[in-house]
C-alpha cells in the first residue's frame, strides 16, 4: 500500500537529476534519462515529451484535415508508462514515433498559444488527440498537467503528466524548473549534435578534397588561347550564374573536372564546398550510401552514422565525375534528387532537402547508352540542360606552348627539381603529337622530361612521325613532273646530311648546350655525335 512518505517529494533526489540531464550530449539519452527517473514516483502514472517539429508526415496524417499549418507541428520524442496491469497496455507505444498534432489543436495547441502551465481534471475533451490517452482513461487516470519547455524565449516543446488522482501540489513549481532545465539540456544537446555533424561534414569534405588534388595534379588550370578553349570560357560564363544542370563531354584527361570547378568559383555558390564523386570508382551496391548516406545499422559495416556526398555538399556544387557509370536502378534515385530536391539516408525515413547543383561529366556517348537501354531517357534529359564539350588537345595546338610552360614551372616546384629550358624544337615536338592521352598525357611527359633534363633542355621521347621529305631533288634530277614521287636510300643520306650540316653551321658546330646543334634538331647530344660519325662529318 501507498504511504504519505512515498509520495513526498525529494529536493535533493530532483537536484541530482538537473545535473545528470545537463551533463548528457544527446537529445535520446537527455529525455529518457529524465522520463526513466519521473515515472518511478508513485504518482506520476505516465509521462510523454511533445518537440515542436517540422510537417514530415502531412500525406499520411490522421490530422492533416485540422492542421490548417503543414509546416510545425507537434513530435511526440520520448514516453514512459508504469505498468497498467492489462495485457492490451503492453502492445501500446506511448512514444510513438509517428504521433503528430497540429500546432493549434487540444491541450498542446493552448500551451502553444499561450506558453503557460496547463492542468486538466477531466480528459474527455482537449486531450483526446494524445497518443495512449484511451488507455490511460480505463484503468483509473483522470487528470494531467502540460508544462512548456522554454529556451531563451523560444517554445521547444512540452511535458505531459498522466496522475490517477489530484496533481500533486508540488508539481507546478517542480515541473517548470524542469522544463527549463530539459530546455537548455536539449538546446545544448542540439548544439553538441550539431557541431559533431559539422565536424564529421569537415572531415569528409577534406577526405574528398584530398582526392581531388590527387586527380587534379594531372591537369593544370584553364590555360591556352585557342579559339576551342575560349568557347568553353564564354559557354562557363553564361552558366555558372544559374542553378541549371550541366553536362562536361570530352575525352579522358582533357580537364572535364577543371572545367566544374570553374563553373562552382564563377558560381553563387562559390563560398560552399564542391565535392567530387569518381562514379567509376564506386562499388554497385555502396552507390546509395555514397550518395545519399546512411544510418548505423542500415546494412553490414553501417558502424555508424554516415552523410552522403549530397548532404557533404549542401548549399554547393556536386561534380560526378564518369556519370555514365551510375547503375540503371540508381538513375532513378538520382532522378528524383534533381526533380524534387529531396532524399533519405539508407536505413532511414526522415527525408532531407537538397540545396545541390548537379554538374557531371562523362567520355561516353550517352545517347548510345539511352538507346541501348543502360541509361535513362528522362535523367539524360535532365542531365543535358547546358551541355559543354571540351575539345581534345590535338584540337587546341595553339594550348600546347603555354600548358608545356605552365606544366615546367608546376613540375620544378613540386620535384624541386632544377629549372630545365623548353626550347623551340621541344615544343614543336610536342605539338606535332596527337595526345590521346589529352592534357593528363602532356603533364607526365613534361614530368619525366623535367625529372631527366636536370636542368638542361627538355626532351621528349615521343612517337612522332618524320615530316615527308622533299621531292624537288628528285623532279629536277628527272625533269619530269610526273616521275613517281620517292627519294633513293642515297638521296636519302644525301639530303639528311645536307640538313645536319646546316644545322651545324647555324650552331657553330657547337654540339650541346643552349642553341646547340642538338637542341636546335630537338635530339639527344649524343644522338648527333652518333650520326656525325656515321656521316663522316667533322668541324672544319
Amino acid at each position: 500500500m501507498e504511504t504519505t512518505s512515498d509520495r513526498r517529494f525529494d529536493p535533493n533526489v530532483a537536484a541530482q537529476l538537473l545535473l545528470d540531464i545537463a551533463h548528457e550530449q544527446s537529445v535520446e539519452r537527455v529525455l529518457q534519462k529524465f522520463l526513466r527517473r519521473a515515472v518511478e514516483r508513485p504518482d506520476i502514472v505516465c509521462m510523454q515529451i511533445w518537440l515542436i517539429g517540422e510537417g514530415d508526415l502531412c500525406s499520411g496524417c490522421s490530422h492533416r484535415l485540422r492542421c490548417p499549418d503543414r509546416s510545425r507541428c507537434w513530435h511526440l520524442v520520448a514516453g514512459q508508462c508504469r505498468p497498467l496491469g492489462d495485457q492490451g497496455a503492453n502492445d501500446l507505444r506511448f512514444d510513438d514515433p509517428t504521433g503528430r498534432i497540429p500546432m493549434g489543436l487540444g491541450l498542446l495547441g493552448s500551451v502553444a498559444a499561450t506558453g503557460e502551465d496547463r492542468l486538466v481534471e477531466d480528459m474527455d475533451g482537449e486531450v483526446s488527440d494524445i497518443v495512449g490517452v484511451d488507455l490511460l482513461r480505463r484503468h483509473g487516470v483522470c487528470g494531467c498537467g502540460a508544462v512548456p519547455i522554454v529556451y531563451k524565449n523560444d517554445l521547444l516543446g512540452a511535458i505531459i503528466g498522466f496522475v490517477r488522482g489530484d496533481m500533486p501540489g508540488h508539481s507546478r513549481s517542480w515541473g517548470r524548473v524542469f522544463a527549463n532545465q530539459i530546455g537548455a539540456a536539449i538546446a545544448n544537446a542540439r548544439a553538441f549534435e550539431e557541431i559533431q555533424r559539422l565536424k564529421a561534414q569537415v572531415e569528409l569534405q577534406n577526405s574528398y578534397l584530398q582526392e581531388e588534388v590527387v586527380e587534379a595534379k594531372a591537369f593544370g588550370d584553364l590555360i591556352g588561347r585557342s579559339a576551342a578553349l575560349r568557347q568553353v570560357v564564354s559557354q562557363i560564363d553564361l552558366v555558372a550564374p544559374t542553378d541549371a544542370s550541366v553536362l562536361i563531354l570530352g575525352e579522358t584527361g582533357t580537364g572535364k573536372d577543371l572545367v566544374a570547378h570553374e563553373i562552382h568559383r564563377r558560381s553563387g555558390r562559390r563560398d560552399g564546398p564542391m565535392i567530387r564523386v569518381n562514379c567509376a570508382s564506386i562499388p554497385k551496391d555502396l552507390f546509395e550510401s555514397e550518395f545519399f548516406g546512411h544510418v548505423q545499422g542500415a546494412f553490414t559495416g553501417a558502424i555508424k552514422d554516415r552523410a552522403g556526398r549530397f548532404e557533404t555538399a549542401e548549399r554547393g556544387t556536386i561534380f560526378l565525375d564518369e556519370i555514365g557509370e551510375i547503375p540503371l536502378e540508381m538513375q532513378g534515385k538520382l532522378l528524383r534528387v534533381l526533380h524534387e530536391k529531396r532524399y533519405e539516408r539508407v536505413g532511414e525515413d526522415r527525408t532531407r532537402h537538397s540545396n545541390v547543383r548537379v554538374i557531371g561529366a562523362t567520355n561516353r556517348d550517352l545517347k548510345k547508352a539511352v538507346a541501348a537501354g543502360r541509361f535513362r531517357e528522362d535523367l539524360y534529359y535532365r542531365l543535358h540542360v547546358f551541355p559543354i564539350h571540351v575539345a581534345p588537345l590535338r584540337e587546341r595546338r595553339d594550348d600546347i606552348p603555354l600548358l608545356a610552360e605552365h606544366f615546367v614551372e608546376l613540375s620544378v616546384k613540386e620535384l624541386r627539381c632544377l629549372r630545365p629550358r623548353l626550347t623551340r624544337a621541344g615544343v614543336a615536338g610536342l605539338e606535332a603529337y596527337d595526345w590521346p592521352g589529352n592534357v593528363r598525357e602532356l603533364r607526365n611527359v613534361i614530368e619525366r622530361a623535367v625529372i631527366l633534363a636536370r636542368g638542361g633542355p627538355l626532351q621528349f621521347d615521343l612517337p612522332v612521325a618524320d615530316p615527308a621529305p622533299t621531292l624537288c631533288a628528285s623532279k629536277a634530277r628527272s625533269g619530269h613532273a610526273a616521275d613517281p614521287e620517292f627519294l633513293t636510300e642515297a638521296e636519302m643520306e644525301n639530303h639528311q646530311r645536307e640538313n645536319l650540316l646546316a644545322v651545324l653551321g647555324k650552331a657553330g658546330w657547337k654540339i650541346k648546350g643552349r642553341n646547340g646543334a642538338a637542341e636546335l634538331l630537338g635530339i639527344k647530344p649524343t644522338t648527333l655525335l652518333s650520326r656525325m660519325k656515321k656521316m663522316g662529318l667533322k668541324r672544319p
